[in-house]
């Protein structure tokens, strides 16, 4: 109850406060390409229960059906110029404060994964999913993307073991450092794995 208290107060001020930041972003992308501002995708949320992920769109429309689909390179040419500044300050998650206030998200989670990457989790791995996802992590401030999915997967799992409030505050005071920086925004080709396989070739096997 004070997790989901907590998500409610801070994603309400921030959608007050940032009003103007969040009206101007999105102007910014629809003059910066063609396309909607906001990018729609399905993920898993609590318990493997699918909902719709808000983010603003940092890529060409249609990319995930564009060079490396779900996988997203430094200098990737599907990056938009505004994509990019997004990108390198974790802008383009802000949307996500719609979700958390909607329940389907929390202020700090696991990372809510595509619906294909749930499907090959082990039954410790599912552990991850017994709890709301978030906007940033014990994952994201431990490695980011600079990590495997199965070391960030065991991140989450030993978060999900250890949760109390206070932890939650340690990650969201640590997530500013992590945001500043810029670091682990994008992951290496080869760390982009899990359980033995890419996500990109898993994309590939299935035909998508």
């Amino acid at each position: 109850m004070l997790k989901r208290l907590f998500d409610i107060v801070v994603s309400s001020f921030a959608l007050v406060i940032l009003s103007p930041l969040l009206l101007g972003i999105a102007v910014a992308i629809r003059i910066d390409s063609p396309g909607p501002a906001l990018f729609r995708q399905v993920r898993a949320g609590k318990d493997g229960v699918p909902f719709v992920i808000f983010k603003y769109r940092t890529m060409v429309t249609g990319a995930e059906s564009l060079g490396d689909g779900v996988y997203t390179g430094q200098s990737d040419p599907r990056i938009t110029r505004v994509g990019a500044l997004l990108r390198r300050y974790s802008l383009d998650e802000l949307p996500q404060l719609i979700n958390i206030l909607r329940g389907d998200m929390s202020v700090v989670g696991p990372r809510p994964t595509l619906m294909e990457q749930v499907e090959r989790y082990t039954a410790d791995q599912r552990e991850r999913l017994r709890v709301r996802p978030g906007i940033t992590g014990w994952a994201q401030i431990n490695g980011r993307n600079e990590i495997t999915w199965d070391e960030r997967i065991e991140l989450d799992r030993w978060y999900v073991h250890n949760w109390s409030f206070w932890l939650d505050l340690k990650i969201l005071f640590r997530t500013i450092g992590v945001v500043v920086r810029g670091n682990g925004v994008y992951a290496d080709k080869e760390k982009f794995v899990l359980g033995g396989e890419s996500v990109v070739e898993r994309r590939e096997h299935r035909g998508s």
